[in-house]
């Protein structure tokens, strides 16, 4: 069997949350390769909202088993607190959750540097989510960060200390407070006894076997490919790989391997955090957006910023990862304008028009060319199929699909399973 991936093609917060749940009974494993509890996968079925931030979104899925793959970060304290949260709903974590020896650990100081490091930026801040997960993903590539197998060594504690130690030197540089490192401590220990309880294994033989025994494997992202360390808006990105080159890295899959690439993206965009975004509203229509979409971070709660869908951008997504269909999530949302723009061109400042993202996007004025679509006006929430959609959103999706040249295969209208429209 080929191993799917499901990623996300803008600067994340596309839904992807939902969309494995959905795909979930298909598979016999959902695999997250990437990220850290920076990510906030929400998911909403029979009248509950769930949100998800390091377990894999198929979890709420019988015999399914969930693997957190070596490429991901993990928080102890964070992961603990989410597998408390799901015991009131009876899911067999014991049973069907599997966390990778080689994924990497959150550590307090880790928490301590990301603020540090951000506070030093002045006005220049990346927007960091402060869940130390930069920090991490700086000491793995350093070779000195712990992984989850380094819990189970007896000298556990004295690689932990030499860590803290290197961390507090670079703290003092920055003349940074770590009163609380104590309290934090206490915490992360408890954390990491409790982690001892787990189902900690070598997950690449657990998903390559499932591959050889013929099940199907569906690989889960965080983040967004516009927020890729090599390929997003550097350096306002994530540190780890968003793409689907980083499901191979991030589980021990080969390139060989993977099969249909799903590509999630919103029916406008948004965007957390500092950095580029070309389509941004900073008028009514953007704060319309933002209240009807209930844009707002789902770890932080931070508002997000909104704009119009932006083609050169998904196109390019589109590109890097390979996308073989695509799913476009929110269309409810736009339910209340009258036009809807699509942004399909930039202009430069010397009136040069280009469809591509040029290296430098931070410091260049990229004005969006629009093109202008009819809206429907016409609430969706009772809508059960593609041939009920007005002719204004099937003219929609139609201009989409010719503009990115791969077909949109499902168009979600609201939060819960049902609300999801296969077409």
């Amino acid at each position: 069997m080929k191993m799917d991936v499901l990623l996300g093609l803008q600067w994340g917060d596309e839904g992807k949350g939902k969309v494995v749940d959905f795909l979930a009974p298909k598979y016999n494993m959902v695999a997250r390769f990437q990220g850290g509890p920076n990510a906030g996968h929400t998911l909403e079925f029979d009248g509950i909202k769930h949100v998800l931030h390091q377990i894999p979104s198929g979890i709420f899925r019988e015999n399914l088993k969930n693997i957190i793959g070596n490429g991901v970060v993990l928080d102890p304290v964070v992961l603990r607190k989410e597998i408390e949260g799901l015991k009131k709903f009876n899911i067999a974590y014991q049973q069907n959750l599997f966390i990778s020896k080689k994924a990497t650990i959150i550590i307090p100081t880790h928490k301590l540097l990301d603020a540090a490091y951000e506070k030093s930026k002045g006005d220049k801040k990346i927007g960091s989510t402060l869940k130390g997960i930069g920090p991490t993903y700086q000491d793995k590539i350093g070779r000195v960060a712990l992984r989850v197998g380094d819990i189970l060594s007896p000298d556990f504690r004295e690689k932990y200390d030499a860590l803290v130690e290197k961390h507090k030197a670079v703290l003092a540089f920055y003349d940074y407070d770590i009163s609380e490192l104590g309290k934090l401590e206490e915490s992360f220990f408890e954390a990491v006894d409790f982690f001892k309880s787990l189902n900690l294994i070598n997950s690449e033989y657990e998903v390559n076997g499932a591959l050889t025994n013929g099940d199907k494997v569906l690989a889960e992202g965080a983040q967004g490919s516009l927020l890729d360390i090599d390929f997003g808006s550097y350096p306002f990105v994530t540190s780890s790989s968003t793409m689907t080159a980083g499901a191979c890295t991030g589980l021990g899959v080969a390139p060989s391997c993977i099969g249909e690439v799903f590509g999630i993206f919103k029916a406008y965009c948004t965007r957390v955090g500092s950095g580029p975004f070309p389509t941004e509203l900073f008028d009514e229509d953007g704060e319309r957006m933002r209240k009807e979409g209930n844009e707002f971070g789902s770890t932080t709660g931070r508002p997000r910023r909104c704009g119009w869908i932006d083609l050169p951008a998904l196109r390019y997504s589109i590109m890097i990862n390979g996308v073989t269909q695509l799913y476009m999530m929110k269309a409810d949302v736009l339910n209340i304008f009258e036009t809807i723009k699509v942004c399909t061109h930039y202009k430069l400042d010397d009136g040069t028009v280009i469809d591509q993202l040029p290296f430098e996007i931070n410091d260049v004025e990229l004005e969006p060319v629009y093109k202008e679509c009819k809206g429907w006006n016409k609430d969706l929430s009772d809508v059960t199929s593609y041939d009920e959609f007005p002719e204004e959103l099937k003219a929609y999706v139609s201009f989409l699909e010719t503009s990115l040249n791969v077909p949109i295969k499902m168009v979600s209208v609201g939060p819960d399973r049902k609300q999801t429209i296969l077409k």
